[in-house]
């Protein structure tokens, strides 16, 4: 099939399966344009959930499919590749938290969402990138606190709130390419230009970034919002070059500059629309979460959502 067969065929497939297809900022061009739903993972994993669709196939890596399963319990949800992992995600685990607890009691575990159904259930709020300010915020000022597992996140966090936490020495490997030198060069090519940077990467604590009145500290969507909604014709983009189709098909008349060409994550790029169609058309690869680890799994995502 040539890539207009395969885009037909997969709609065709979709309907008789009646499935939906979430696709991450940063999968595929070709994925993103097929994509019922186009976002960040756990707003993608919601928003499946109100749907009467009865498959979800999840175009990113295995923890966003594995939160979907927890969010949508009865549902089948399908990832289209196997060995879709995450640097940041394979970082911490459930058992490596209990041992934590076990030494920390009365202590408070924020885990960022992007983790295991495994971590998730040993912990007792998430976060996004968005909010991750405002949870730490609401934890009582007398709890010791753990934030895992990203440090260039927690670093963040505590910079930005002034609050102390043991934070994990995790990384995404992608956004960690990200520095400040990296772009404050760009700035002084690009004096003109706003730079948007997901707190993800290397340099958010920075102190040469957060006292720099063009860059901004944003979650992928809130990305795409301030290039959306700005004046400014011309961004240093800080993240996963995967955004960079959204944000150019969005603002046709405005220039978005990557960081750096080498910020790409491969297993967010594993996903083709091969791929998709065989995920559809054979039921493949299914996530699974086992039913204990789900129901605890999915307070921490509850208690996050009732801030």
């Amino acid at each position: 099939m040539n890539k207009n067969e395969m885009i037909q065929a997969i709609g065709k497939l979709k309907q008789e399966k009646n499935a939906i297809i979430l696709a991450h900022y940063y999968s595929d061009p070709d994925i993103q344009d097929i994509a019922d739903f186009l976002g960040d993972s756990l707003e993608l994993s919601r928003k499946a959930a109100t749907t009467s669709a009865e498959v979800i196939v999840f175009c990113g890596v295995h923890f966003m499919a594995e939160t979907a399963a927890i969010l949508s319990p009865s549902k089948k949800v399908l990832i289209p590749v196997q060995g879709a992992g995450c640097s940041l995600a394979d970082g911490i685990n459930g058992e490596q938290l209990r041992q934590w607890k076990e030494q920390h009691p009365g202590g408070v575990v924020v885990s960022y969402v992007n983790t295991t159904a495994d971590t998730k259930a040993e912990t007792d709020i998430c976060c996004t990138s968005a909010n991750a300010v405002k949870v730490v915020g609401s934890i009582p000022a007398d709890k010791e606190v753990l934030f895992v597992p990203d440090l260039h996140l927690g670093s963040y966090i505590a910079k930005t709130t002034g609050r102390k936490m043991e934070i994990w020495n995790g990384n995404c490997e992608v956004h960690h390419l990200i520095t400040a030198g990296a772009i404050l060069d760009l700035l002084a090519q690009y004096p003109d230009a706003d730079v948007l940077i997901h707190p993800e990467s290397h340099c958010s604590a920075d102190d040469s970034i957060l006292n720099n009145p063009s860059c901004y500290i944003y979650s992928t969507s809130g990305i795409m919002k301030h290039a959306r909604e700005s004046a400014k014709k011309r961004f240093i983009i800080a993240t996963e070059n995967g955004a960079l189709h959204k944000l150019r098909k969005d603002n046709p008349e405005k220039e978005f500059i990557p960081v750096d060409a080498l910020t790409v994550c491969k297993n967010m790029k594993k996903t083709s629309l091969e791929d998709l169609y065989n995920a559809l058309l054979k039921g493949q690869y299914q996530v699974k979460v086992e039913k204990p680890i789900a129901e605890k799994a999915v307070i921490p995502v509850q208690r996050m959502l009732s801030l």
